[in-house]
């Protein structure tokens, strides 16, 4: 096992536990290697003080950061202060993707959040999630929402017909913090072009087809990966999978330490694109946003399967966890080294 990377050229030795010195290897917490580390234990042999005087390149994230994004709100908040956010997407067939990432915005404190879709869906989300506003999409209805909103999301069900490209269209050029996932980066890996205001979120297939090159290259160097697709489409890029990578036009560069297999089923990156656009519209920066929302995202998973195991784990059985996570002070944070 490449303890850069995390891929294995052949067979690997599937360890029940490994001690690592001097400092975490990156390919320790990402890639194949999470399914051969098993319990990680590290050791400075000594060297904390020179550790100190050098900061690493990788910054590794877990809950007990938590707290250094998400601060208590002021007793004087009101819904203005913590964003307007728009979410665009949910095409015929596909209504569920959009409902979820909505309803995720709201779990995680986004003050007003405003869903475009399918015409055929409007009246059912708002029956489910009546916190929403809820119209259906058209070219007015995206115009006025594009001025109205401070964030805007796209891609959750959205599809990649014409009715799509429309809608993608109209938001390409928003100069408004964004957030693109789902069929909204396949739609861009068709007309590649870069801007520095918006985070995707690609799995490992969806960036598979943003560099144009096989899964297999993805998952062989996944830190590599998320740095090229940065220098290609700019922004922030969060590579979902086996350990999170977190990469950004600031050269700044994370792994997420925490979520299970649990998370291995359909609409967990529609809720992480709810999360993430609320953290952005109370004001996170965008590479902030990303890191706080992947470490929330991944925590209310890791609860609820410490709660019941990891099979059948839905991505609606997050929303009732994520206040949990981004209230970060009602909860005990387990310290490490």
């Amino acid at each position: 096992m490449n303890a850069q990377t995390g891929a294995c050229a052949g067979d690997s030795i599937v360890a029940a536990c490994t001690v690592t010195f001097i400092a975490l290897k990156p390919g320790l917490l990402t890639g194949r290697a999470r399914a051969c580390v098993g319990a990680l234990h590290y050791a400075n042999l000594g060297l904390s003080g020179w550790l100190q005087q050098h900061p690493a390149p990788i910054r590794r994230l877990s809950r007990e950061h938590l707290p250094g994004w998400l601060t208590p709100r002021s007793p004087l908040a009101h819904k203005g202060d913590h964003g307007r956010l728009l979410l665009v997407g949910g095409n015929a067939g596909m209504g569920g993707a959009i409902a979820m990432a909505g309803e995720a915005a709201l779990c995680s404190g986004a003050g007003l959040v405003r869903v475009l879709t399918h015409m055929q869906y409007e009246a059912a989300l708002l029956m489910a999630r009546p916190e929403l506003m809820v119209q259906a999409l058209s070219d007015a209805t995206l115009r006025e929402g594009l001025d109205w909103a401070d964030v805007v999301v796209i891609g959750p069900g959205l599809g990649q017909d014409g009715w799509a490209k429309s809608a993608l269209r109209a938001v390409e050029n928003c100069n408004k913090p964004m957030l693109w996932n789902a069929d909204g980066l396949n739609l861009l890996a068709m007309s590649p072009f870069k801007r520095q205001n918006r985070i995707l979120i690609p799995h490992p297939g969806e960036a598979a087809r943003l560099l144009n090159c096989r899964v297999t290259e993805i998952e062989s160097d996944r830190l590599l990966a998320a740095q090229k697709l940065v220098q290609l489409y700019g922004g922030t890029v969060v590579l979902k999978g086996a350990g999170t990578v977190i990469a950004d036009e600031s050269d700044a560069l994370a792994l997420v330490d925490v979520g299970n297999p649990g998370m291995a089923s359909g609409g967990m990156g529609d809720v992480l694109s709810g999360i993430i656009g609320a953290l952005l519209g109370q004001k996170l920066s965008r590479y902030a946003a990303a890191c706080a929302g992947c470490v929330v995202h991944g925590a209310a998973a890791d609860a609820l399967a410490e709660q019941r195991g990891t099979r059948g784990m839905l991505a609606t059985d997050l929303m009732p966890v994520l206040s949990r996570y981004v209230n970060p002070e009602w909860i005990p944070l387990e310290k490490t080294e």
